[in-house]
């Protein structure tokens, strides 16, 4: 499964469009549940993850992942929770200046990395509370993992 690079404007605008209504411990569970189910059906080999603030909600790791995995995980989950947006749209950022994240954040590289993957959860009247992870397919791929849950667990949450 092939996705196109998007550009700095549609990453905004997914993170605009995917600020849920509120978040609380079931939603994190419903929302890895439902990746876990996704990943499944595509053969994935992915990690997961699911963070409000420092705590960890959800955490699970398919056949064909690994250790190396989580590592990525920590690595992209920090560059949300310093950002603020989402790992992919840090990177694209960067690249868009002609640049790349690892020459010009001045950020140790074995501690974060905007690769696709991890996604804010904003929610409305909160700002950022924690993030989403993806890890195991190529950065393209795990972002649009993560956008695809967001999108069909938002659907599922009244205001």
């Amino acid at each position: 499964m092939s996705h196109p690079a998007p550009t700095v404007s549609e990453l905004i605008a997914q993170e605009r469009r995917l600020t849920l209504p509120h978040f609380s411990y079931d939603d994190a569970y419903a929302l890895g549940a439902l990746l876990v189910s996704m990943a499944r059906e595509s053969h994935a080999p992915v990690a997961i993850d699911i963070r409000r603030g420092a705590q960890q909600l959800f955490h699970a790791a398919l056949p064909g992942s690994s250790a190396d995995n989580d590592a990525w995980v920590d690595r992209k989950r920090r560059v949300v929770e310093r950002y603020g947006e989402s790992s992919y749209l840090v990177g694209t950022r960067f690249r868009a200046k002609g640049t790349t994240f690892e020459d010009s954040s001045r950020l140790d590289p074995d501690l974060y990395a905007a690769h696709g993957g991890s996604f804010p959860i904003a929610v409305e009247g909160a700002g950022v509370i924690g993030s989403v992870t993806v890890s195991g397919l190529p950065q393209a791929e795990d972002h649009a993992m993560v956008v695809a849950a967001l999108e069909r667990f938002a659907t599922t949450l009244d205001a």
